[in-house]
Parts: C-alpha cells; sequence; structure tokens
C-alpha cells in the first residue's frame, strides 16, 4: 500500500515504524512545524520528524492543510492511503477524501468514550478501569468515523499518562498492521460507533494540573498520575510552584492542604478527604527530587499549609 502518514507526537512513532516494517510504502510524513522546546526554547523537531527523517523519508511541515493548495499538494502523492496518528491539525474533508481508501486515525480509547485530544489524561481523572485503542475511519466529525477494530488495554494502581500512552501506541500500531492489511485484502469492515456513552476528552489545561486539596485524596491522586510527565501536578509553597511527580494515598486526616508528615518516606497532606503522601516533587528551577532529598536542604515542618490557589 502507498501511505501518506500524518503525526507529531511520539505517540506516533509506533505506527509509523510499524507500517515501515509490514512493507508498506510512506510516500510522505506530514508533521507539525519545528517548537521551541527547553529551556533555551530553541527549535526542535517533532518525534514523529526525527523518526521520519532516521526512516529517510520526506517530511513535509505545512502550518495548516486548509485551502485547495494544501490539498492539491497532498493529492500529488497518489496515495491509496492516508493515516493520521496524534497529528495535532485539523484535516479537512478535502484531505480525507484524497487517497483511494480513505483516511485511517489511531485514537487512545474506546471510542465513543473520550473523543478528543486528551483521551489517555480523561480516562485516568475519571478513575476508569481499562481504555484501549481504536482504529477508526476519519469523517468530518470529532472522532465519530466507523471502527474497524478496538482493543481493549486495562489500566493498572501506578499507571500515569506516560505509562498508558506507550503501551496504547504499541498496541495501536499493531492494530492499525492488522486493519491495512485487511484493506488490501478488501475484507476489513467498519461498525458505526454508538451515540450511547459518548463523552469529550478535552485538551489539558496547565490551570486543571494545580491541585485542589479540598478534593478527595484518591481523586488527586489519580490527578497526579494523568499529569505525568507533562504538565505535572502541581501546588504553592510558601509562594513558589511545586510540581509533583509522584504521590501515593495517604491514612491521615486534617485540614485540607495542611502538611501532616514530612520524612524521607514522604510528605503527608491532608485533602478533603483523606491525605496524600508525595513521593517525588519539583521546587521551581530544580530538577525532580525525592522526598528525602527535598528535605534535606528545605525544613518543611508538620503544621504547614499548601496553597490551594495563587493569591
Amino acid at each position: 500500500m502507498r501511505v501518506v502518514f500524518a503525526g507529531t507526537a511520539p505517540f506516533a512513532v509506533p505506527s509509523l515504524r510499524a507500517l515501515l516494517a509490514a512493507g508498506h510504502t510512506v510516500a510522505a510524513v506530514y508533521t507539525q512545524p519545528d517548537r521551541p522546546a527547553g529551556r533555551g526554547r530553541k527549535l526542535a523537531a517533532s518525534a514523529v520528524k526525527q523518526a521520519a527523517l532516521e526512516a529517510g523519508l520526506e517530511v513535509r511541515q505545512p502550518v495548516s492543510l486548509r485551502g485547495p493548495e494544501a490539498a492539491g499538494a497532498v493529492a500529488t502523492h497518489a496515495a491509496d492511503l492516508l493515516v493520521v496518528v496524534a497529528y495535532g491539525l485539523i484535516l479537512p474533508p478535502a484531505i480525507l477524501e484524497l487517497p483511494r481508501l480513505g483516511a485511517l486515525n489511531v485514537h487512545g480509547s474506546l471510542l465513543p468514550r473520550w473523543r478528543g485530544a486528551a483521551p489517555v489524561e480523561r480516562a485516568l481523572l475519571a478513575g476508569d478501569a481499562e481504555t484501549g485503542v481504536c482504529i477508526m475511519q476519519m469523517d468530518a466529525g470529532l472522532d465519530t468515523g466507523p471502527v474497524f477494530l478496538a482493543c481493549r488495554e486495562p489500566i493498572l494502581a501506578d499507571d500515569t499518562a506516560g505509562s498508558l500512552r506507550e503501551r496504547l501506541a504499541e498496541r495501536g500500531a499493531e492494530a492499525l498492521v492488522t486493519v491495512v492489511a485487511d484493506l488490501e485484502a478488501g475484507t476489513a469492515r467498519a461498525h458505526p460507533q454508538p451515540e450511547q456513552g459518548a463523552c469529550y476528552a478535552a485538551k489539558i489545561d496547565k490551570r486543571e494540573a494545580q491541585l485542589d486539596w479540598h478534593a478527595p485524596a484518591s481523586t488527586l491522586e489519580r490527578a497526579v498520575r494523568a499529569f505525568a510527565p507533562a504538565p505535572l501536578a502541581w501546588t504553592l509553597w510558601r509562594g513558589q510552584r511545586l510540581r509533583i511527580g509522584a504521590a501515593a494515598l495517604g491514612d491521615g486526616a486534617g485540614p485540607p492542604g495542611q502538611v501532616l508528615v514530612a520524612d524521607a518516606a514522604g510528605i503527608e497532606v491532608a485533602c478533603g478527604e483523606g491525605s496524600l503522601r508525595i513521593t517525588a516533587l519539583q521546587p521551581e528551577g530544580k530538577r525532580m527530587l525525592t522526598a528525602r532529598e527535598f528535605l534535606a536542604g528545605r525544613p518543611l515542618t508538620p503544621g504547614e499549609v499548601l496553597a490551594a490557589a495563587a493569591a
């Protein structure tokens, strides 16, 4: 099959590599323009661009795919199929309809649950017991197209967005190759999504990652995992932002935000219900530290209060 691949985030890299390993011809790779990254804010290539260049593939980085010029450029590849994985740009119907077999999307949820930009984070925040990955025929709607194949994946008690996304990326790559083979053989069949159970996975806003200590500890523990490795959950401590990399449920109680225990095993903070034991945290301008490392240079005494909101 002759494929045009569109992707940007690391989630898309296993799918690109799986298509190549299966012997398909990737005529071109579309990815978002290089963005400033890191402390130096230097332009950095996307994970997909790096993988594509390593494989010797043609890379294109348009700011938008809207308009006749963009459609004409895609049409020159004469692709059988467009594969879209974590691309991050809206694809108009004129683009989706160009390939002979249309466009496939690898989506990290069990559709119709968690349509939208942040299905992995939303599943963790909601406390879902499982999620999965779907191979979907793209249409003009937001993740509303018929599904060729759905693979279920349990959410583990210690899963972060990072660990869960990695597993889903690999499962999605395997499922994608299966569906593409079925399309090539003419045996693929897509099934419409049910409307019951549909919900929207809105893009994560960094302001959401600020912990509200009045919430139950179980809610905050899920938030810490959902926002790792980025943007990271955070709170205010002595007027500075303190990012939280890992935490577990504690067994204490007290006024929300109050530090109950501060020792090498963790910094236990009272919540609206129960408590949260912070085991990895990052002060402003510093690296991520264990609780032991943090307390070695920063005395923190029980009774201090972590702010739930900026003044």
